[in-house]
């Protein structure tokens, strides 16, 4: 059993842990960052208690990570970070507008399949929560490759699909579309299926809402065959699902992990959060 310098608990048998009893508004010295990255590809999901952390705070703690990304998708970039994207639902008096940010949210996915480098960790801080809805779910992806029959292993092993971020977003949210310049600057790109973890070497299922369609496969039949899996991909006893308290922070690995949000009542009740991904590697 590892010693953590930091409280440990885990928030379901398989997926998740709470990391308490450290500041995140502070510089962390090297042997503690090493501790909870250690944590992150163990968990999978981390949660961090209610606390301050400031804008340029979030972008220092992503940095720790790895590259940020800056999304291509600028009407989001917030509080003069283009590294940070601000999904909310106030109107500009801060009062609850009736529209949601992007309900592409809502359905399962990782952040980032859409690009040649894939996101690595994606840190989500809670602005603002609603009283009821707006939670964010999270499922092993590990666990979900694992407990697919040998007949599904044999059949996806070698199979590539198309991510395209400008179907997802039609698809989900298509009354604010991507504009031209957008979609020139992230065009389609294909991940394997399957992929292996390049730190922890597990294999694992890389699909969700961005996966378009199966290379070298009939349009309608690779799109059968995705929805099967996201679908298959998807169980009870390996989702977390977080009810969110205001000012808490969420890192999880978008390697291994599906998440997605629920919905709320957007012409009542408030909801900020602002998000970072880092960028990992092209997927193996």
């Amino acid at each position: 059993m590892e010693s953590w310098p930091f409280a440990v608990r885990p928030l379901t048998p398989s997926l998740g842990a709470e990391i308490s009893g450290m500041r995140l508004d502070a510089e962390m010295d090297e042997q503690l960052f090493g501790a909870v990255y250690r944590a992150f590809l163990r968990y999978q999901v981390l949660l961090f208690p209610p606390q301050d952390l400031p804008p340029a705070r979030q972008v220092s703690l992503a940095r720790r990570f790895g590259e940020v990304q800056i999304h291509v998708m600028n009407q989001y970039h917030a509080d003069g970070y283009p590294e940070l994207y601000r999904l909310s639902n106030l109107d500009e008096q801060g009062r609850p507008s009736g529209r949601h940010p992007d309900k592409g949210t809502l359905a399962w996915h990782t952040d980032g399949s859409w690009q040649r480098v894939t996101g690595q960790a994606t840190i989500i801080y809670g602005e603002v929560m609603p009283e009821a809805g707006g939670e964010t779910h999270f499922c092993d992806m590990y666990g979900a490759y694992e407990r697919l029959p040998p007949s599904w292993k044999a059949r996806i092993a070698k199979l590539r699909a198309v991510h395209n971020l400008d179907f997802s977003r039609n698809r989900r949210h298509g009354e604010d579309p991507l504009t031209e310049a957008q979609r020139r600057a992230r065009p389609p790109v294909d991940h394997p299926v399957v992929r292996t973890h390049p730190e922890t070497g597990r294999k694992c299922l890389y699909l969700g809402d961005h996966a378009e369609y199966i290379v070298d496969m009939p349009y309608d039949e690779g799109r059968a065959l995705i929805e099967e899996l996201n679908a298959l991909a998807v169980h009870a006893d390996l989702t977390y699902e977080h009810h969110w308290k205001a000012r808490e922070l969420l890192i999880w690995d978008n390697r291994c992990v599906l998440h997605r949000a629920t919905a709320y009542d957007v012409a009542s009740q408030p909801r900020v959060i602002r998000r970072a991904t880092v960028l990992g590697e092209v997927p193996a």
